[in-house]
């Protein structure tokens, strides 16, 4: 084959050629190709450099530092209630034929809320009246004959031992008859018992019974909240309860309104424990205007700054990061623009959970309490708390 291809140098050369021909076709068709690829990865160059522009802002864990032992033990659940509340119940038992009232409605005092079958107690009056009736005649008739016998005792007619029983008779008739009229007494008011009127001004905020539903004596069928105030019942924990006492102050913050800061006190605590959930109730009292920011039953939050044992602020052992050096920071949430800055602080002894914080941040900041080691200086961020709700952050006073 050698010597036929030295014979025919030709051969060689158009295998050359051609191959070169080829080579360079299909290397332009790569040209081509890498064209609309080169664009495609400018475009999402391009893409990418918008998306750092436009960062939407990152959802993140957000506290207040709390003071005592720990933030998570500064917050209580409660439930707006009416200072002075009242069951409201029929001081006799009966059928009951009509409820007049319902939960919501503001009443005044004496209004009729509702009505027992009052067929049965009215026949009582009745009897004890027609029993007073014959008291009285038989009063009347001891009464004659005690003036008979006397006009006879005075002419030595009768012994002196036949007046004396007539006496006797007479005061045992007068007798009959208190007992009788006092009897009536009761059964008319016993009879007005079956209609259950308001004692004071306020709102019914339970019902407890139906029209038609038989009730005994003293069963719950209203409760009444009086109109004198609103009050917050929250239960403390028994670990804890050294760190509370009466008057108090706290800050109480409804669920459906986060952010709304309502000024409060302690007004109560109970002396002994629930059997049941081991906690001691209290109640918390509104100041000023605060009572009228609320209603009846809804749910708030109760902050108690000075719940802890000593007065530094506290944070999560979560939140603390690593700043300059050897230096510990921690992420604050900027209210106005809700962007990262990492604060400098300075800590005391760890505890458990959590760390008091000497300086660096006040009582009302924001700040992260968890994944602070993936967030970056001035990050916009969207801060929640531990129920996943936003929080509403609101620059300071200057």
């Amino acid at each position: 084959m050698s010597t036929e291809r030295a014979r025919n140098p030709g051969f060689s050369g158009l295998l050359r050629g051609r191959l070169l021909q080829i080579g360079r076709r299909h290397i332009g068709l790569l040209y081509i190709g890498l064209i609309p690829a080169v664009a495609l990865a400018a475009l999402l160059a391009g893409c990418s450099g918008g998306d750092a522009t436009g960062e939407r802002p990152r959802p993140v864990l957000v506290v207040q530092p709390g003071q005592g032992d720990g933030v998570s033990l500064s917050a209580y659940p409660g439930e707006v209630r009416a200072r002075a509340e009242s069951a409201l119940s029929f001081r006799v038992g009966g059928n009951l034929v009509r409820r007049l009232v319902d939960v919501g409605d503001v009443v005044k005092r004496g209004d009729l809320l509702a009505e027992l079958d009052p067929d049965d107690l009215q026949l009582q009056a009745q009897a004890a009246q027609a029993q007073l009736a014959a008291a009285e005649a038989q009063l009347a008739r001891a009464a004659a004959d005690r003036n008979r016998f006397a006009s006879l005792a005075g002419q030595q007619l009768v012994s002196r031992s036949a007046l004396d029983a007539q006496e006797a008779a007479h005061a045992a008739a007068l007798g009959q008859v208190r007992a009788a009229r006092a009897q009536l007494d009761v059964a008319r008011n016993q009879a007005a018992y079956t209609q259950l009127r308001a004692p004071s001004d306020g709102a019914i905020a339970l019902r407890h019974a139906e029209a038609g539903q038989t009730v005994a004596a003293g069963q719950p069928v209203f409760t009444l909240a009086g109109a004198g105030g609103r009050e917050v019942a929250i239960a403390l924990p028994e670990a804890r309860i050294r760190d509370f006492s009466v008057g108090q102050p706290v800050v109480v913050e409804p669920w459906n309104a986060a952010g709304t800061r309502l000024p409060g006190t302690i007004r109560e605590i109970a002396p002994a424990a629930d059997p049941q959930s081991r906690t001691y109730a209290a109640r918390i009292t509104l100041n000023g205007d605060a009572a009228r920011a609320v209603e009846l039953g809804q749910s708030v939050r109760v902050y108690v700054p000075q719940a802890g044992r000593n007065g530094a602020l506290r944070v999560p052992l979560s939140a603390i990061q690593r700043g300059d050096g050897d230096a510990t920071a921690l992420w604050v949430v900027d209210p106005a623009t809700r962007k990262l800055h990492l604060a400098p602080v300075r800590l005391g002894p760890l505890a458990v959970d959590s760390a008091p914080v000497l300086s660096g941040v006040d009582a009302d900041d924001w700040i992260v309490a968890a994944g602070g080691h993936l967030l970056r200086e001035g990050q916009r961020v969207s801060p929640v708390d531990r129920q996943n709700r936003p929080v509403a952050t609101v620059a300071k006073a200057r």
